[in-house]
């Protein structure tokens, strides 16, 4: 039971840092940010970027970790897992697979496009990693929603 709560804290953890970084991001910086001058504005994002990044992927450990963990000792396995589980697991997949594009894709051209002082490439660059956020940011509030309701379902 204990190893249970601590997976489960562990998994939430997670997906808070992820997902409520995400929403800051989207939702409070990148409005702000829009009022700074082109160099400023991407060099912000690239100092973001660099402290926020690395905490998504120890939150990507976490989340399959304690995820997985949980799936075959509370659960007993893939077979016993409720519909919401394979739910969450299915959606955090695409959120894994969409952030590892972002992470080796756009965000490493936004970097070395800023290094260079390459500002109208960094801002499509920057543009990139906007879309991809903008499509798992949603995923990343409906897998909290799942995870947070799901065994409230009643099938």
């Amino acid at each position: 039971m204990m190893e249970t709560t601590l997976a489960l804290t562990f998994h939430i953890l997670g997906a808070v840092v992820w997902v409520g970084g995400m929403f800051a991001a989207y939702v409070c910086l990148r409005p702000a940010a829009g009022a700074l001058e082109g160099p400023q504005r991407l060099r912000l994002w690239r100092s973001f970027f660099a402290k926020f990044l690395p905490w998504v992927w120890v939150s990507v450990l976490l989340l399959l970790a304690s995820g997985y963990w949980m799936l075959l000792t509370t659960f007993g396995g893939f077979k016993g897992a409720p519909l919401y589980i394979n739910l969450m697991q299915a959606v955090g997949w695409l959120m894994i697979a969409l952030f590892v594009w972002l992470f080796h894709g756009p965000r490493l051209k936004f970097k070395r496009a800023t290094d260079a002082q390459d500002w109208p490439a960094a801002a499509a660059h920057l543009n990139r990693i906007r879309q991809i956020n903008l499509v798992n940011l949603p995923f990343g509030l409906i897998v909290v929603v799942i995870g947070g309701s799901g065994r409230f379902w009643g099938f």
